[in-house]
Protein backbone atom coordinates (compact mmCIF):
# COMPACT_ATOMS: atom_id res chain seq x y z
CA UNK A 1 0.00 0.00 0.00
CA UNK A 2 1.60 3.34 -1.39
CA UNK A 3 -0.55 5.72 0.57
CA UNK A 4 0.47 8.17 -1.62
CA UNK A 5 -1.48 11.73 -2.30
CA UNK A 6 -4.01 11.46 -5.18
CA UNK A 7 -2.06 12.74 -8.81
CA UNK A 8 -5.37 14.18 -10.43
CA UNK A 9 -3.08 13.81 -13.62
CA UNK A 10 -2.49 10.68 -13.63
CA UNK A 11 -6.01 9.64 -12.68
CA UNK A 12 -7.25 11.66 -15.66
CA UNK A 13 -5.07 10.36 -17.82
CA UNK A 14 -6.02 6.92 -16.84
CA UNK A 15 -9.38 7.38 -16.87
CA UNK A 16 -8.53 8.91 -20.83
CA UNK A 17 -7.08 5.89 -21.63
CA UNK A 18 -9.88 3.71 -20.31
CA UNK A 19 -13.05 3.14 -22.16
CA UNK A 20 -15.64 5.39 -20.90
CA UNK A 21 -17.21 2.54 -18.80
CA UNK A 22 -14.78 1.97 -17.16
CA UNK A 23 -14.63 4.83 -14.99
CA UNK A 24 -15.46 2.89 -11.44
CA UNK A 25 -12.82 0.80 -12.28
CA UNK A 26 -10.30 3.45 -13.14
CA UNK A 27 -10.80 4.56 -9.70
CA UNK A 28 -11.18 1.31 -7.91
CA UNK A 29 -7.36 0.43 -9.48
CA UNK A 30 -5.91 4.14 -7.69
CA UNK A 31 -7.18 3.49 -4.36
CA UNK A 32 -6.44 -0.39 -4.23
CA UNK A 33 -3.10 0.73 -5.48
CA UNK A 34 -2.80 3.54 -2.80
CA UNK A 35 -4.78 2.01 -0.08
CA UNK A 36 -5.55 -1.36 -0.35
CA UNK A 37 -8.98 -0.53 -0.97
CA UNK A 38 -11.48 -3.45 -1.46
CA UNK A 39 -15.02 -3.73 -2.44
CA UNK A 40 -14.60 -0.30 -4.43
CA UNK A 41 -18.47 0.54 -5.98
CA UNK A 42 -20.55 3.35 -7.32
CA UNK A 43 -24.08 3.66 -6.63
CA UNK A 44 -25.86 5.65 -8.99
CA UNK A 45 -29.41 7.70 -8.06
CA UNK A 46 -32.31 6.54 -10.25
CA UNK A 47 -34.28 8.39 -12.68
CA UNK A 48 -36.73 8.83 -9.90
CA UNK A 49 -34.62 9.55 -7.21
CA UNK A 50 -36.20 6.96 -5.09
CA UNK A 51 -33.57 4.19 -5.53
CA UNK A 52 -30.01 3.48 -6.10
CA UNK A 53 -27.93 0.88 -8.46
CA UNK A 54 -24.71 -0.43 -7.55
CA UNK A 55 -21.83 -1.03 -9.97
CA UNK A 56 -19.31 -2.83 -8.98
CA UNK A 57 -15.54 -2.50 -10.00
CA UNK A 58 -13.76 -5.76 -11.11
CA UNK A 59 -11.71 -7.34 -8.60
CA UNK A 60 -14.51 -6.17 -6.22
CA UNK A 61 -16.59 -8.61 -3.64
CA UNK A 62 -19.19 -10.50 -5.54
CA UNK A 63 -21.82 -7.86 -5.25
CA UNK A 64 -26.15 -7.85 -6.52
CA UNK A 65 -26.01 -6.05 -9.03
CA UNK A 66 -29.28 -5.96 -10.82
CA UNK A 67 -31.38 -5.11 -7.69
CA UNK A 68 -31.99 -1.72 -6.32
CA UNK A 69 -31.75 -0.12 -3.31
CA UNK A 70 -34.18 1.78 -1.63
CA UNK A 71 -32.58 5.45 -1.10
CA UNK A 72 -35.53 6.64 1.24
CA UNK A 73 -34.30 6.02 5.13
CA UNK A 74 -30.88 4.61 4.23
CA UNK A 75 -27.23 5.43 5.19
CA UNK A 76 -26.68 6.54 1.08
CA UNK A 77 -29.47 9.20 1.34
CA UNK A 78 -28.14 10.83 4.49
CA UNK A 79 -25.03 10.99 2.93
CA UNK A 80 -26.35 12.32 -0.24
CA UNK A 81 -28.62 15.30 1.76
CA UNK A 82 -25.70 15.89 4.15
CA UNK A 83 -23.04 15.88 1.38
CA UNK A 84 -20.87 14.73 4.12
CA UNK A 85 -18.68 11.07 4.18
CA UNK A 86 -20.07 8.26 6.24
CA UNK A 87 -17.24 6.06 7.58
CA UNK A 88 -18.36 3.02 9.74
CA UNK A 89 -16.98 -0.22 11.09
CA UNK A 90 -18.02 -3.02 8.11
CA UNK A 91 -18.33 -5.91 11.03
CA UNK A 92 -14.81 -7.50 10.34
CA UNK A 93 -11.17 -5.51 10.24
CA UNK A 94 -12.12 -3.03 8.21
CA UNK A 95 -13.99 0.45 7.38
CA UNK A 96 -17.02 1.09 5.58
CA UNK A 97 -16.48 4.15 3.83
CA UNK A 98 -19.41 5.94 1.50
CA UNK A 99 -18.57 9.38 0.29
CA UNK A 100 -21.06 11.71 -1.73
CA UNK A 101 -20.15 12.04 -6.17
CA UNK A 102 -21.22 15.31 -6.59
CA UNK A 103 -20.61 17.99 -9.76
CA UNK A 104 -21.17 21.25 -9.36
CA UNK A 105 -24.26 20.37 -7.03
CA UNK A 106 -25.32 17.92 -9.38
CA UNK A 107 -26.15 14.45 -7.54
CA UNK A 108 -24.40 11.96 -9.30
CA UNK A 109 -24.17 9.04 -6.63
CA UNK A 110 -21.90 7.80 -4.15
CA UNK A 111 -18.69 6.18 -3.84
CA UNK A 112 -17.99 2.96 -1.88
CA UNK A 113 -15.10 1.30 -0.03
CA UNK A 114 -13.97 -0.67 1.81
CA UNK A 115 -10.58 0.65 4.42
CA UNK A 116 -8.32 -1.18 6.56
CA UNK A 117 -7.33 2.02 7.46
CA UNK A 118 -9.07 5.17 7.74
CA UNK A 119 -7.27 8.08 9.59
CA UNK A 120 -7.93 12.23 8.38
CA UNK A 121 -5.40 12.03 5.97
CA UNK A 122 -6.94 8.52 3.90
CA UNK A 123 -10.27 9.64 4.03
CA UNK A 124 -9.32 13.24 2.41
CA UNK A 125 -7.94 11.80 -0.22
CA UNK A 126 -10.99 9.40 -0.71
CA UNK A 127 -12.96 12.39 -0.88
CA UNK A 128 -10.63 13.52 -3.80
CA UNK A 129 -11.04 10.94 -5.56
CA UNK A 130 -14.76 10.99 -5.42
CA UNK A 131 -14.73 14.23 -6.57
CA UNK A 132 -12.57 13.17 -9.70
CA UNK A 133 -15.05 10.33 -10.61
CA UNK A 134 -17.85 12.90 -10.59
CA UNK A 135 -15.92 14.54 -13.38
CA UNK A 136 -15.24 11.84 -14.93
CA UNK A 137 -18.43 10.36 -15.15
CA UNK A 138 -19.70 13.93 -16.35
CA UNK A 139 -17.15 13.43 -19.59
CA UNK A 140 -17.73 9.78 -20.28
CA UNK A 141 -21.76 9.88 -20.56
CA UNK A 142 -21.00 11.13 -22.92
CA UNK A 143 -19.42 8.33 -25.25
CA UNK A 144 -21.79 5.48 -23.54
CA UNK A 145 -25.54 4.83 -22.33
CA UNK A 146 -23.67 2.40 -19.61
CA UNK A 147 -24.24 5.25 -16.99
CA UNK A 148 -28.02 6.37 -18.40
CA UNK A 149 -28.69 2.73 -18.20
CA UNK A 150 -27.76 2.48 -14.47
CA UNK A 151 -30.19 5.22 -13.70
CA UNK A 152 -33.18 3.00 -14.78
CA UNK A 153 -34.69 1.15 -12.65
CA UNK A 154 -38.45 1.15 -13.65
CA UNK A 155 -39.41 1.51 -17.76
CA UNK A 156 -39.46 4.66 -19.38
CA UNK A 157 -42.30 5.40 -21.69
CA UNK A 158 -41.27 6.89 -25.00
CA UNK A 159 -42.73 10.26 -24.24
CA UNK A 160 -40.49 10.11 -20.96
CA UNK A 161 -37.28 9.62 -23.39
CA UNK A 162 -38.42 12.35 -25.59
CA UNK A 163 -38.89 14.35 -23.04
CA UNK A 164 -35.70 13.76 -20.78
CA UNK A 165 -33.49 14.72 -23.86
CA UNK A 166 -34.80 18.09 -23.62
CA UNK A 167 -33.67 18.69 -20.10
CA UNK A 168 -30.49 20.01 -18.48
CA UNK A 169 -28.07 17.16 -18.07
CA UNK A 170 -28.31 18.33 -14.81
CA UNK A 171 -30.94 18.99 -12.62
CA UNK A 172 -29.00 21.00 -10.16
CA UNK A 173 -26.29 23.40 -10.20
CA UNK A 174 -24.73 25.33 -7.77
CA UNK A 175 -22.50 28.95 -7.97
CA UNK A 176 -21.18 31.84 -6.11
CA UNK A 177 -24.99 33.63 -7.01
CA UNK A 178 -27.61 30.91 -6.40
CA UNK A 179 -28.46 27.57 -6.09
CA UNK A 180 -30.98 26.01 -7.78
CA UNK A 181 -32.92 22.29 -8.76
CA UNK A 182 -35.42 21.18 -10.33
CA UNK A 183 -37.58 17.66 -10.77
CA UNK A 184 -40.07 16.48 -12.66
CA UNK A 185 -42.55 13.54 -11.77
CA UNK A 186 -43.25 11.14 -12.74
CA UNK A 187 -40.29 10.80 -14.36
CA UNK A 188 -40.84 7.80 -16.31
CA UNK A 189 -44.13 8.50 -17.85
CA UNK A 190 -44.03 12.11 -18.52
CA UNK A 191 -45.02 14.15 -21.67
CA UNK A 192 -45.40 18.16 -21.86
CA UNK A 193 -43.32 19.27 -19.13
CA UNK A 194 -39.24 21.13 -19.01
CA UNK A 195 -37.52 23.24 -17.46
CA UNK A 196 -34.13 24.78 -18.73
CA UNK A 197 -31.52 26.96 -17.33
CA UNK A 198 -27.82 28.62 -18.60
CA UNK A 199 -25.19 30.77 -17.47
CA UNK A 200 -23.25 32.73 -19.29
CA UNK A 201 -20.59 35.08 -18.02
CA UNK A 202 -22.77 37.52 -16.58
CA UNK A 203 -26.28 36.25 -16.87
CA UNK A 204 -28.48 33.07 -15.97
CA UNK A 205 -31.60 32.01 -18.23
CA UNK A 206 -34.02 29.75 -17.17
CA UNK A 207 -37.04 28.70 -18.34
CA UNK A 208 -40.02 26.52 -17.01
CA UNK A 209 -42.87 25.05 -19.84
CA UNK A 210 -46.21 23.05 -19.96
CA UNK A 211 -46.68 21.74 -23.62
CA UNK A 212 -50.84 20.82 -23.99
CA UNK A 213 -51.42 17.50 -24.71
CA UNK A 214 -50.69 13.66 -23.50
CA UNK A 215 -47.88 11.57 -24.51
CA UNK A 216 -45.83 11.72 -27.54
CA UNK A 217 -48.07 14.44 -28.97
CA UNK A 218 -46.95 16.93 -26.26
CA UNK A 219 -43.53 15.77 -26.25
CA UNK A 220 -43.04 16.61 -29.53
CA UNK A 221 -44.33 19.71 -29.35
CA UNK A 222 -41.92 20.04 -26.08
CA UNK A 223 -39.41 19.41 -28.38
CA UNK A 224 -40.50 22.50 -31.25
CA UNK A 225 -40.78 24.82 -28.24
CA UNK A 226 -37.35 24.08 -26.31
CA UNK A 227 -35.34 24.02 -29.85
CA UNK A 228 -37.33 27.68 -30.70
CA UNK A 229 -36.29 29.49 -27.13
CA UNK A 230 -32.43 27.64 -26.88
CA UNK A 231 -31.59 28.66 -30.94
CA UNK A 232 -32.98 32.54 -29.87
CA UNK A 233 -31.63 32.14 -26.39
CA UNK A 234 -28.04 31.03 -28.28
CA UNK A 235 -28.81 33.97 -30.88
CA UNK A 236 -28.17 36.47 -28.04
CA UNK A 237 -32.03 37.15 -27.92
CA UNK A 238 -33.30 38.40 -24.60
CA UNK A 239 -36.48 36.98 -22.68
CA UNK A 240 -38.45 39.29 -24.93
CA UNK A 241 -37.19 37.84 -28.36
CA UNK A 242 -36.99 34.37 -27.45
CA UNK A 243 -41.13 34.66 -26.28
CA UNK A 244 -41.55 35.54 -29.67
CA UNK A 245 -39.49 33.29 -31.51
CA UNK A 246 -40.91 30.43 -29.52
CA UNK A 247 -44.47 31.62 -29.97
CA UNK A 248 -43.75 31.90 -33.92
CA UNK A 249 -42.60 28.28 -34.14
CA UNK A 250 -46.01 27.01 -32.60
CA UNK A 251 -47.70 28.99 -35.22
CA UNK A 252 -46.01 27.85 -38.00
CA UNK A 253 -45.40 24.22 -37.38
CA UNK A 254 -47.84 23.10 -35.07
CA UNK A 255 -51.63 23.18 -34.20
CA UNK A 256 -51.26 23.31 -29.98
CA UNK A 257 -49.84 25.66 -27.91
CA UNK A 258 -48.06 25.93 -24.70
CA UNK A 259 -47.68 27.82 -21.53
CA UNK A 260 -44.32 28.98 -19.87
CA UNK A 261 -42.06 31.70 -18.11
CA UNK A 262 -38.87 32.64 -19.36
CA UNK A 263 -36.49 34.80 -17.22
CA UNK A 264 -32.75 36.12 -17.32
CA UNK A 265 -31.04 37.32 -14.43
CA UNK A 266 -28.28 39.68 -13.94
CA UNK A 267 -25.50 37.96 -12.09
CA UNK A 268 -24.37 41.22 -10.10
CA UNK A 269 -27.90 42.98 -9.58
CA UNK A 270 -30.46 40.30 -9.57
CA UNK A 271 -32.53 41.78 -11.47
CA UNK A 272 -34.68 39.64 -13.53
CA UNK A 273 -36.42 40.32 -17.06
CA UNK A 274 -38.86 38.18 -17.62
CA UNK A 275 -42.05 36.84 -19.70
CA UNK A 276 -44.91 35.09 -17.90
CA UNK A 277 -46.98 33.46 -20.82
CA UNK A 278 -50.16 31.87 -20.02
CA UNK A 279 -48.42 30.33 -17.04
CA UNK A 280 -48.64 29.86 -13.12
CA UNK A 281 -47.23 32.62 -11.31
CA UNK A 282 -44.18 31.64 -8.93
CA UNK A 283 -44.31 31.44 -5.20
CA UNK A 284 -41.32 33.59 -3.69
CA UNK A 285 -39.96 33.02 -0.03
CA UNK A 286 -38.40 36.00 1.31
CA UNK A 287 -38.27 37.08 5.38
CA UNK A 288 -39.49 33.75 6.12
CA UNK A 289 -42.95 34.95 4.16
CA UNK A 290 -44.25 33.11 0.90
CA UNK A 291 -46.30 34.88 -1.09
CA UNK A 292 -47.22 34.55 -5.44
CA UNK A 293 -45.41 36.89 -7.11
CA UNK A 294 -47.54 39.32 -9.02
CA UNK A 295 -47.27 38.88 -12.47
CA UNK A 296 -49.02 40.37 -15.62
CA UNK A 297 -50.19 37.24 -17.60
CA UNK A 298 -49.68 36.96 -21.67
CA UNK A 299 -51.22 34.42 -23.62
CA UNK A 300 -50.04 31.20 -23.79
CA UNK A 301 -47.24 29.98 -26.80
CA UNK A 302 -49.16 29.31 -29.70
CA UNK A 303 -52.06 30.69 -29.60
CA UNK A 304 -53.01 32.76 -32.51
CA UNK A 305 -54.16 36.19 -32.79
CA UNK A 306 -52.41 39.01 -31.21
CA UNK A 307 -49.30 38.11 -29.37
CA UNK A 308 -48.37 41.05 -27.04
CA UNK A 309 -45.39 39.56 -24.81
CA UNK A 310 -44.59 42.21 -21.89
CA UNK A 311 -41.17 42.04 -20.94
CA UNK A 312 -41.46 42.35 -16.66
CA UNK A 313 -38.92 42.76 -14.08
CA UNK A 314 -38.42 41.10 -10.75
CA UNK A 315 -35.89 42.39 -8.47
CA UNK A 316 -34.12 39.07 -6.27
CA UNK A 317 -32.88 39.75 -3.04
CA UNK A 318 -29.62 37.67 -1.14
CA UNK A 319 -31.61 35.12 0.99
CA UNK A 320 -35.22 35.17 -1.72
CA UNK A 321 -35.69 31.62 -2.71
CA UNK A 322 -37.84 31.40 -5.86
CA UNK A 323 -40.08 28.50 -6.67
CA UNK A 324 -41.65 28.25 -10.64
CA UNK A 325 -44.37 25.38 -11.21
CA UNK A 326 -46.29 23.98 -13.63
CA UNK A 327 -50.09 23.35 -13.42
CA UNK A 328 -49.75 19.86 -12.50
CA UNK A 329 -48.31 20.84 -9.33
CA UNK A 330 -51.54 21.87 -8.29
CA UNK A 331 -54.11 19.86 -10.05
CA UNK A 332 -57.53 18.88 -8.88
CA UNK A 333 -55.71 15.16 -6.80
CA UNK A 334 -53.01 17.35 -4.90
CA UNK A 335 -55.41 20.61 -3.58
CA UNK A 336 -55.17 19.13 -0.27
CA UNK A 337 -51.24 20.26 -0.46
CA UNK A 338 -50.63 23.42 0.94
CA UNK A 339 -47.48 24.27 -1.51
CA UNK A 340 -46.59 27.25 0.71
CA UNK A 341 -46.55 25.66 3.86
CA UNK A 342 -44.51 23.07 2.37
CA UNK A 343 -42.22 25.65 0.95
CA UNK A 344 -41.67 27.69 4.61
CA UNK A 345 -41.32 24.59 6.06
CA UNK A 346 -38.31 23.07 3.67
CA UNK A 347 -36.62 27.04 3.74
CA UNK A 348 -33.80 25.63 5.59
CA UNK A 349 -33.14 22.89 3.22
CA UNK A 350 -30.71 22.56 -0.12
CA UNK A 351 -32.98 23.08 -3.25
CA UNK A 352 -32.59 19.83 -3.98
CA UNK A 353 -34.11 18.82 -0.65
CA UNK A 354 -36.92 20.99 -1.13
CA UNK A 355 -37.77 19.84 -4.61
CA UNK A 356 -38.21 16.05 -3.29
CA UNK A 357 -40.63 17.50 -0.38
CA UNK A 358 -42.26 19.39 -2.88
CA UNK A 359 -42.95 16.67 -5.68
CA UNK A 360 -43.00 14.12 -2.94
CA UNK A 361 -46.27 15.67 -1.08
CA UNK A 362 -48.23 16.01 -4.71
CA UNK A 363 -47.67 12.12 -5.32
CA UNK A 364 -48.36 11.16 -1.95
CA UNK A 365 -51.50 13.44 -2.31
CA UNK A 366 -52.92 12.22 -5.66
CA UNK A 367 -51.58 8.58 -4.02
CA UNK A 368 -48.99 7.89 -6.69
CA UNK A 369 -51.62 8.52 -9.86
CA UNK A 370 -51.18 11.59 -11.36
CA UNK A 371 -53.39 13.27 -14.21
CA UNK A 372 -49.83 15.07 -15.82
CA UNK A 373 -46.56 16.45 -15.56
CA UNK A 374 -45.96 18.25 -12.14
CA UNK A 375 -42.73 19.90 -12.20
CA UNK A 376 -40.89 22.38 -10.29
CA UNK A 377 -37.59 24.53 -10.13
CA UNK A 378 -36.40 26.57 -6.78
CA UNK A 379 -34.03 29.19 -7.15
CA UNK A 380 -32.17 30.28 -4.19
CA UNK A 381 -30.73 33.78 -4.70
CA UNK A 382 -27.33 34.56 -2.79
CA UNK A 383 -26.54 37.92 -4.91
CA UNK A 384 -22.94 38.46 -5.94
CA UNK A 385 -20.38 38.22 -3.27
CA UNK A 386 -18.15 40.64 -4.87
CA UNK A 387 -21.09 43.34 -4.87
CA UNK A 388 -21.34 43.00 -1.55
CA UNK A 389 -17.90 42.79 -0.46
CA UNK A 390 -17.87 46.50 -2.33
CA UNK A 391 -20.90 47.83 -0.46
CA UNK A 392 -19.60 46.13 3.26
CA UNK A 393 -18.87 49.07 5.41
CA UNK A 394 -15.27 49.57 6.19
CA UNK A 395 -14.34 48.54 9.79
CA UNK A 396 -14.24 50.66 12.56
CA UNK A 397 -10.43 51.41 13.26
Amino acid sequence: MEGTDLDLGELLAAAEAAPPGESVEVVAHNLRKRFGAECVSFLFVDLIGERLVRLTAAGGAAEDTGKPIELRGSVYDRVLRSQRQHVEADGQVGNRVITPVTNRGDLIGVLEVTLQVADDTVLRQVREAAHALAYIIVTDRRFTDLYHLGRRTTRTSLAAEIQHQLLPSAPSCEAAEFTLAAGLIPADDIGGDTYDYTLDRDKLHLSITDAMGHDTNSALLATLLVGALRQARRSGCDALKQAHEAHNALLNHSHSLATGQLFCIDLETGLCELVNAGHPRPLRLRDNVVEEVDLAVNLPFGVAGPSAYHLQELQLLPGDRLVLLTDGMQERGATEVDLASVIHDTRALHPREAVRSLTAAVLDACRGNLKDDATVLILDWHGDPRRAARTRPAPLR
